[in-house]
């Protein structure tokens, strides 16, 4: 069953509407045709013109629908360090926003990339920093609580379900008790839950290192961000030269946690985050596939088996 459908006319409309409605009461009326620019089974985005530049507008399933208020509140929690909306409809789950340039990867070049990507790191641990306090308030918005103590309980309800319990590695529930054990590891490593982005990486952050797209997001170990961001930059990077440069990356990232914990355990617990992590991509996938907007290919809809399957591997870090 679909909760949306974007290629309804009827639906267009009402979107097209309130986005003409927001940008008339904001004094920058749309100027020409708006038009669909990307379409994901769990999110369309479309371009608006404006005398004053491109707007762009977002629409997500209902279960992804938190991004519009995550994306308000966090314009409020950390002033500049985000894309700020201007304008949502949290019941919708609709997101207006200003252009705002080329993304990181868009600019990065090879002479640069380590240091921008440091900075990145480094600029979104404190983002987390800032949102410890807010957990509460980010789950009364609809962000998912995917802390580590409630991970193998999910853990346990993915595999509840016949379909991916058969196309997942038969080994994955086996290794339910060892997976309890590295959760309880890091729920005693003294890191609180934050906002966890769950696909964190350079085309996901502007030139101006404001981050954006929160539609995977949930709560957690905060270094759980690290398994997308570092498997993105491992495969950037020539095989040579990945050991090092990944764990500086990493180092670079623990820097604002070094008040919590000694540096070994701020590592050992990175590593085990990356690893439990797999279940929070997982989750993120079954929410973008349940109730999807438009038909599924195949590649997607084995990705919660496939992110459950990548328990069995090691890490980038």
């Amino acid at each position: 069953m679909r909760d949306n459908d974007w290629n309804d006319p009827a639906w267009r409309d009402a979107a097209h509407g309130w986005v003409r409605g927001r940008l008339d009461a904001l004094g920058t009326p749309v100027t020409g045709e708006i038009e669909e620019v990307r379409v994901r089974p769990w999110s369309v985005t479309h371009r608006a013109p404006t005398a004053d530049g491109t707007r762009w507008f977002k629409a997500n399933i209902t279960a992804c629908r938190y991004e519009a208020g995550l994306a308000a509140e966090l314009a409020r929690i950390v002033p500049g360090t985000t894309l700020a909306p201007l304008a949502v409809d949290v019941g919708q789950g609709w997101l207006l926003t200003a252009d705002a340039g080329p993304t990181l990867r868009d600019t990065l070049t090879v002479d640069d990339r380590i240091t921008t990507w440091t900075a990145m790191l480094q600029a979104y641990a404190v983002l987390q920093r800032a949102t410890v306090a807010h957990v509460d308030r980010l789950h009364a918005l609809g962000v998912p609580d995917q802390r580590v103590s409630a991970l193998p309980g999910l853990l346990a309800g993915l595999l509840a379900d016949p379909d991916l319990r058969a196309a997942v590695n038969p080994a994955v529930p086996a290794l339910a008790d060892e997976f309890a054990g590295w959760c309880a590891e890091l729920a005693a490593d003294g890191v609180p839950a934050a906002l966890q982005h769950d696909d964190l990486h350079d085309n996901n952050v502007f030139a101006d290192l404001r981050f954006f797209d929160w539609g995977d997001a949930s709560t957690g170990h905060p270094f759980g961000t690290l398994l997308v961001t570092l498997n993105v930059m491992h495969d950037a990077l020539d095989p040579a030269e990945r050991p090092a440069v990944i764990a500086r990356l990493r180092d670079a990232y623990l820097e604002p946690w070094t008040d919590l914990a000694d540096r070994a355990t701020l590592r050992r617990s990175a590593t085990l985050a990356c690893r439990v992590t797999r279940v929070s991509r997982a989750l993120s996938w079954r929410r973008a596939l349940t109730g999807a907007a438009v038909p599924v290919d195949d590649g997607f809809r084995t990705a919660p088996a496939a992110w459950l399957d990548e328990l069995l591997e090691p890490t980038t870090v």
